[in-house]
């Protein structure tokens, strides 16, 4: 005789015993489940003296194994200034027709450096720190964020110099270097929100990090750091949407906005149109777009 095997009917679920309901009614959450765009701000200034205690201590840690250590802070971006001056002002003639153009040219590079700098670090914020990330429960927009400061914090170090060469060089001090505030505030925004745009992409890609240098070197030759933007945008034969591209880089406004503040020789001509308008919505589409695009991948950091 055959055997006939009978398969049970599925017993059903209780609404009890839902894992769903069961988690709702305990309070209890995914883990590492991304937050509200709400709560993930207010997680994120909970946590601002971690900010800054975190990118003060990157910045202390960066030069330590060297023997000038801090110096370095400045050293660094005036080399890089000289050997601007030296190929471009003197070898290439772009100082002709600049006046001030030690200022002119040691601004550029301070204020560029600040950018691209923040960039860099950016896009390592959260591969290169994947220890952290996986060890500790933080919202991991502090990385990114953390690491611009960092980079302000360095520029500000640089600023004394700045100071010291622009009275070296006869620019007097005047009211408007106090637009040289609104204008970081601005720019670091702007940094920021780039900066969190390429931790989220540095995160799933780590090879976009070998790549930066290259779009960062030309991003900085059109930018007017060693030559003038004004003198470029006054030639005839350049077509419309260059000069409008040209005109709209936020890296050349944040840099024309500082000259302007700091250097009595450059006048509100040699600005682009609207400039603070442009400044600041460069700096409201960049921060606020790039946290979003940080928020949203908020749960895979860290994994896989």
């Amino acid at each position: 005789m055959s055997q006939v095997l009978h398969t049970p009917p599925p017993t059903p679920v209780s609404p009890a015993d839902d894992p769903a309901a069961l988690a709702a009614r305990y309070g209890l959450s995914v883990s590492g489940a991304r937050p509200t765009l709400r709560e993930y701000v207010h997680q994120l200034w909970a946590r601002r003296h971690f900010i800054t205690a975190f990118a003060t201590a990157k910045l202390t840690a960066q030069y330590s194994q060297a023997k000038l250590g801090q110096v370095w802070q400045v050293m660094n971006p005036l080399l890089n200034a000289a050997v601007y001056y030296f190929i471009f002002g003197v070898l290439l003639g772009s100082k002709k027709g600049v006046p001030d153009y030690i200022p002119f040219l040691v601004t550029g590079v301070f204020i560029w450096t600040f950018t691209q700098s923040s960039i860099m670090a950016g896009t390592r914020a959260i591969s290169g720190n994947l220890g952290l990330v996986r060890a500790l429960h933080f919202p991991r927009a502090a990385l990114p964020v953390s690491f611009a400061l960092q980079q302000l914090q360095q520029l500000l170090f640089s600023m004394v110099a700045l100071v010291v060469i622009l009275l070296c060089f006869g620019v007097p001090v005047s009211l408007s270097w106090l637009l040289a505030v609104p204008v970081l505030v601005l720019q670091f925004t702007f940094n920021a929100g780039v900066a969190m745009v390429m931790a989220r992409m540095g995160a799933k890609t780590p090879d976009i990090a070998q790549l930066m240098p290259f779009i960062l070197r030309t991003w900085m030759y059109v930018s007017g750091v060693m030559w003038s933007l004004d003198k470029v945008l006054g030639k005839d034969d350049l077509p419309r949407w260059v000069m409008v591209a040209l005109e709209s880089n936020p890296a050349a406004v944040y840099i024309d906005l500082m000259r302007y503040a700091l250097i009595d020789s450059f006048h509100a001509h040699q600005l682009p149109p609207h400039v603070w308008a442009v400044a600041t919505g460069w700096a409201v589409v960049a921060g606020v777009g790039g946290f979003i695009y940080f928020w949203k991948a908020e749960e895979t950091y860290g994994r896989g």
